[in-house]
């Protein structure tokens, strides 16, 4: 893969800039792109973090044996460290004071350390005030309801059960098999997402990969459980015929096991910002929105809408099809393997 291709579609500024710690992914990202053999500065511009960081990040968790890095070590270096670093947090009662009144005031944490730093006023950091409430809370106190999130725990960023990625029985792509790839046979498709404006309502979509056939159903919101019985909805009608189904990290997918049983097929996950892994889906999303552009609010969507955009891409004609369409390629496909798609294998 040409190098310059792999940096176009690193993670964008908004994800992972001014951190001031490595997450997960980047690491991951570290640990991947070395496997390939990109340099260090080349991954310092794919993460979008100084070259200092990563020599420092590869000096500090390598592996002190072999000198490797390896991802899964590093992670844990770094929390061990973390975890053992001394803290020196005076959290006066001057401070706590104007923690209370600016909660008060519906001020979230991350609010308050700014706002203070802004006006040269003494303030921990937004971690030392949520540990605090917390504390707090265990102790009867009722600081946590004026949080937007009342009960829930501040997750930070980067945490392995925070934010997306983190769906348990993930499969990696890794473990997919090759014939996939090649894109010879009907069945393997790709899963996604596309949200309305404001972050409400979504749309589910679905491709097969070898034909570009789509299937495209309005969800009422980005859950798991409805994303998964509607998926096994959708393609009740071809369960005997499709094989595999790919999705990237988002959590709406993590009940994937369940749509894996029901449709009797294999789920499998791209790693995390490789988008590319499922080229063909990020195509088709990008087709829909010829329709659907951003920033539209999906509750003026109808389902008659969404089946005639359905039927508008699947009787379009296709250059890599020779011209067909993703119908006539799909009747064709089952035309010339009728008795093999009597039942799949």
């Amino acid at each position: 893969m040409d190098k310059y291709y792999y940096l176009r579609l690193c993670p964008s500024k908004d994800l992972v800039a001014d951190m001031k710690h490595l997450t997960v992914e980047q690491r991951y990202t570290i640990f991947a792109m070395l496997q390939i053999g990109y340099t260090q500065i080349e991954i310092a511009k794919t993460i979008e973090v100084d070259k200092s960081t990563v020599s420092r990040e590869l000096r500090r968790n390598c592996d002190m044996r072999s000198g490797k890095y390896i991802m899964d070590l590093a992670q844990r270096k770094a929390d061990k460290r973390k975890a053992d670093k001394r803290r020196k947090e005076l959290f006066t009662l001057q401070m706590q004071r104007r923690v209370k009144k600016l909660l008060k005031r519906g001020f979230s944490p991350e609010q308050i350390a700014g706002r203070s730093k802004n006006e040269d006023k003494p303030m921990v950091s937004h971690e030392t005030i949520y540990r605090w409430i917390w504390e707090e809370k265990r102790k009867g106190g009722t600081l946590h309801k004026y949080l937007r999130r009342q009960g829930r725990k501040y997750a930070k960023r980067g945490s392995k059960n925070a934010g997306r990625g983190f769906i348990p029985n993930r499969v990696d792509i890794d473990e997919r098999p090759n014939v996939v790839d090649n894109k010879e046979r009907f069945g393997d498709l790709e899963i996604d997402t596309i949200i309305g404006k404001n972050h409400k309502g979504a749309i589910l979509t679905i491709n097969d990969r070898l034909t570009g056939r789509v299937w495209i159903r309005k969800l009422q919101g980005k859950e798991a459980i409805p994303v998964a019985k509607v998926t096994a909805w959708a393609l009740r009608k071809v369960k005997n015929l499709i094989y595999t189904i790919t999705a990237d990290n988002g959590k709406e997918f993590a009940k994937h096991e369940e749509i894996a049983q029901k449709l009797e097929l294999d789920f499998y996950f791209c790693k995390p910002y490789h988008s590319w892994e499922r080229g063909a889906n990020e195509n088709t999303n990008g087709l829909i929105r010829q329709y659907i552009p951003k920033g539209t609010d999906f509750s003026e969507i109808t389902n008659k809408q969404i089946k005639r955009i359905e039927n508008i891409l699947n009787n379009r004609p296709r250059k890599r099809l020779g011209y067909l369409t993703p119908n006539e390629k799909f009747k064709q496909i089952i035309n010339q393997n009728s008795v093999a798609f009597a039942r799949r294998p």
